[in-house]
């Protein structure tokens, strides 16, 4: 499985992204482990970094309800 960030040609993840942030979001609002995603090490650096800014902007929620 390859990183979906790698086959996109994609050099940063943008925080501003909620909508794709969300699909790296586990239903209890936890970030999903990289084994399941299939997201390279370097992506899931930059993936669980841009949902924590995005958290603290109030643009995606701490919790799900």
């Amino acid at each position: 499985m390859q990183c979906f960030f790698c086959s996109q040609n994609s050099k940063t993840v943008d925080y501003k992204e909620a909508e794709l942030l969300k699909k790296f979001i586990s239903a209890q609002g936890k970030i999903i482990d990289p084994r399941y995603t299939g997201i390279c090490a370097k992506h899931q650096r930059m993936v669980a970094r841009a949902i924590k800014r995005a958290r603290i902007l109030g643009l995606l929620s701490f919790t799900k309800r």
